[in-house]
This record gives C-alpha cells, structure tokens and sequence, in this order.
C-alpha cells in the first residue's frame, strides 16, 4: 500500500523478505558516465548535445527504447556509438557508492532475499556490479534481454519477484528515477525511492514511492527493520 502522507511515513513494524534493486543510480555511480554516453553519441550522429535534465529523465529506462522514441532516424548509428564509447570507458567511470557494498552485506547475513531487475544488457550490468564491489550479493539479475517490455511496464519486476519465490506484495524494489516509482505501482510492488541517483527529489516525490530516502543508513533502517521516517 502506498502512504500518500509523504514525506511524512508511519513506522512500520515489519520488514520486506525481499529485495529487488535497480542497479544504475542506486547500486552504482554510474550516472555520470550515462549522461556522458548519450552526449557522446549525440554529438557524433547529431553534430549536438541533448539537454542533461532530460536525459537524467531516461536513465532506468531500455537505451535503444529512449534513442527510437526521441531519435528514431538515427536509433541505430546512435544505439552503435553510445554502446562503443560507453563500454570503453565503463572501467574508469563507474565506482561504488559510499556504504552500499556494506549494506548488501548486511542484508544478505540479516536473511534477506535480495536481487536486481535492471534495463542494462546482462554484460554491462554484471561489469556495473563488479565495479560497484556489489556482485557476489547479487546472484539473480533480471536483465535487459530477460524481458520483452522494459520500465516503466512491471515485467522485470515480476519476473525478479517469480524467480525469488515471492508474489509482489512480499518485496520491495529499490531504485533512483520515476520510472522505477512507476515499475514499482504497475507491479503493485512497495517502492524506496533514493535521492543519490538520477532522479530529482522534486520528482520522486511527484511519483509517490512507498519511502522516500536520502541516505545510506536510512535505507538500512528502511530494508532492515521496516522503518523510515
């Protein structure tokens, strides 16, 4: 059930069995090198850039759904060249996020079943986790090409919670953006929303997560004991 008193919430007293993490934004510092990418491949194809807000906006979403919906001429050449630059510099780019490798420990000895459900291509998420120091917390990873439709459609949200052994209402997903809000509501799925990653505080808000937080240690006290503030 969603509180629509934020960001107001009542203390809970139970927690969620189950975890379900986007990765870009919230696992890993990745968001940087997105922006990057897509204004790498736009200056290439295009001969310009793309306002950085609304590039933000796509980030969670399929790469190749965003490029065909806003470029479609070019989806192809720009698919080509954000995936070439973006992997070339995916080592030097994406580091872990203060605290959040420590968090996936604790989750994991507290007995929580934990997992991903991501719009990356399998390789490039599993790359993402390495780096974020993340990986060997996160055995299941719902990628890109385990589904047929992408956030904001609930698909690689069920499909994490099924392989899990949950329905929807005994997880909860953990991401950055709207469109992780809106994944979250179409699975009939309690969402934690967090400011670090892409999405505005503004926004999040505007998209009603179950929680919304600021901090590591509050998404600790958020995952662990249910509560949050």
């Amino acid at each position: 059930m969603i509180d629509h008193r934020l960001p107001k919430l009542a203390r809970m007293t139970s927690r969620w069995p189950v975890v379900i993490f986007d990765i870009d934004g919230t696992l890993v510092d990745s968001v940087d090198l997105i922006v990057a990418s897509y204004q790498h491949a736009f200056r290439t194809v295009l001969g310009h850039e793309w306002d950085e807000a609304e590039i933000k906006t796509w980030i969670g979403q399929s790469l190749y759904g965003a490029l065909e919906r806003e470029c479609p001429d070019h989806v192809d050449e720009l698919f080509r060249v954000y995936i070439e630059w973006n992997e070339a510099h995916t080592a030097e780019w994406i580091t872990a996020f203060t605290g959040i490798p420590e968090l996936m420990t604790d989750l994991v000895a507290a007995g929580l079943k934990v997992g991903a459900a991501t719009s990356k291509r399998r390789h490039q998420a599993q790359w993402a986790l390495e780096l974020g120091r993340v990986d060997a917390q996160l055995p299941l990873v719902v990628a890109h090409e385990d589904v047929a439709t992408h956030k904001p459609d609930p698909a690689p949200l069920l499909l994490a919670a099924k392989k899990l052994g949950v329905t929807p209402d005994q997880a909860v997903y953990v991401g950055d953006a709207t469109v992780d809000v809106q994944a979250a509501h179409n699975a009939d799925m309690d969402v934690v929303a967090v400011t670090w990653g892409a999405g505005t505080r503004a926004d999040l808000i505007a998209a009603r997560p179950t929680a919304l937080i600021d901090t590591v240690s509050d998404l600790g006290d958020a995952l662990l004991r249910g509560c949050y503030s």
